[in-house]
């Protein structure tokens, strides 16, 4: 038997959160033909050999909606495993724009271009048509933005749109539905968007409801009135009948930490309701003073400061543990008083579900997310025991460690470390259901 692409040797992780398996993965056609014990040969091999082969990551919020236009071999993206980013979200958009786009340009719109050249195109189905004829190294998929709609239709945005703007909004969310986008994104906590009431964005919205899009947002407020907001998003989903996705959900302000303890019950019983889904930041640390019954509960542990150990700062405590050849206990008694960082992660099958299938299926991505025959190949090959962020406050352009090879749509797009040059990506569509 003949591939395209054959993978040998890898360990599955499949984006189900099934225990992960031995396998070889045979492409063909931009697809996943076999995935087994495979006999044939491939156009292209890569040996995966105590390697994890999982499907190619989904980011589920990006504002890359200008960067895979002007620099689609998508390097800060593909680098880290994505194949596929959810563009526009935020209310901010870089279509359509029927009147291009006043300077100075007004922020947060100004994520994509401070100068406004790159908001030349006046329907949203000019974008998706400039993005299919020059694709980019990843996959996307395209929420209109509310933010972007005002700007275009309104000269004065402190204020709720009258219904005469209203109409022309609700015109604009349906030729871009019918042009590809998946749904639309507000942006209420931003200034250009603030003034809209919660009547103003179900009447823009509806005509999100007869193709069953989807209604993300950046929350009005993340901070004090953080219950508000959430109340206040719900009420647009089931007004609509429309999935809902909260953006990046988290409680802001020292007086709010903590708070998620209060949030997430209050949208799991909504989740009972309706359909929602959330995206929060994939940071998984929290920093104390070191004890050893915390311990106990970490899956890793990082020491922070310790006054009698002071040269042990920034190390891992298993690495102290052997360095001193003492027990973990004993360890932590002669550190102290010390302080500590505790990592609670979750298996990588979860960590892999969370941003693959579960993530295919909150966006209704159909054939993606998973590893199975039939689907996509998009799928990321990566080393479990030296993937890690290599970027860091000062230096945030710096390419992930571990990152082996990564394919879009059967194609290669990085390895060794390096673009390919390939740039097989697509606009994807959305089903509902």
């Amino acid at each position: 038997m003949r591939y395209d692409l054959l993978i040998r040797n890898a360990t599955v992780v499949d984006g189900t959160r099934a225990t992960r398996f031995e396998a070889d993965i045979g492409v063909r056609g931009g697809k996943i033909a076999e995935i087994g014990r495979l006999k044939g040969k491939g156009d292209v091999e890569c040996d995966a050999s105590g390697k994890i082969a999982a499907p190619g990551f989904i980011d589920a919020h990006t504002h890359d909606d200008r960067l895979m236009l002007s620099a689609p071999d998508m390097a800060p993206k593909v680098s880290q495993g994505v194949t596929t980013v959810i563009a526009g979200n935020c209310g901010v958009s870089l279509a359509p724009a029927p009147r291009g786009m006043p300077r100075p340009v007004t922020p947060p719109l100004d994520l994509m271009d401070c100068e406004g050249g790159w908001f030349h195109f006046p329907k949203f189905a000019n974008y998706v048509e400039e993005l299919r004829a020059r694709p980019a190294a990843t996959n996307c998929a395209l929420l209109v933005g509310h933010t972007m709609l005002r700007v275009q239709t309104m000269k004065d945005l402190d204020r709720p749109a009258s219904q005469g703007e209203i109409k022309k909004m609700k015109e604009m969310v349906d030729e871009a539905l019918a042009a590809g986008a998946i749904g639309l994104s507000t942006g209420l906590y931003y200034e250009p968007a603030r003034a809209a009431t919660t009547e103003e964005v179900i009447e823009v919205c509806r005509p999100l409801t007869r193709r069953q899009a989807l209604y993300c947002t950046h929350m009005r407020d993340e901070g004090d009135h953080v219950v508000d907001s959430l109340e206040e998003t719900f009420r647009i989903g089931r007004a609509l009948g429309v999935p809902v996705v909260i953006s990046h959900h988290k409680v802001v302000g020292k007086p709010n930490f903590g708070r998620s303890a209060e949030t997430l019950p209050i949208i799991e019983k909504a989740m009972s309701a309706q359909k929602i889904g959330l995206d929060c930041y994939p940071y998984c640390a929290s920093s104390t003073i070191l004890s050893f019954s915390r311990v106990g509960v970490a899956s890793k542990v990082l020491v922070t400061w310790s006054k009698r150990h002071p040269e042990f700062s920034g190390m891992d405590l298993a690495e102290i543990s052997r360095k001193m050849n003492l027990s973990v206990e004993k360890t932590v008694e002669q550190l102290l008083p010390a302080g500590a960082i505790y990592l609670n992660l979750f298996p990588l099958e979860t960590a892999v579900y969370k941003m693959t299938g579960l993530t295919a299926k909150t966006f209704g991505l159909a054939d993606r997310g998973v590893l199975k025959p039939g689907f996509a190949a998009d799928i990321a090959v990566f080393d479990e025991s030296k993937i890690d962020e290599a970027a860091s406050f000062e230096k945030p352009i710096e390419p992930a460690k571990g990152m082996v090879a990564v394919i879009v749509n059967g194609t290669v797009v990085w390895r060794g470390g390096k673009k390919t040059g390939a740039r097989p990506g697509r606009v994807l569509s959305r089903t509902a259901g």
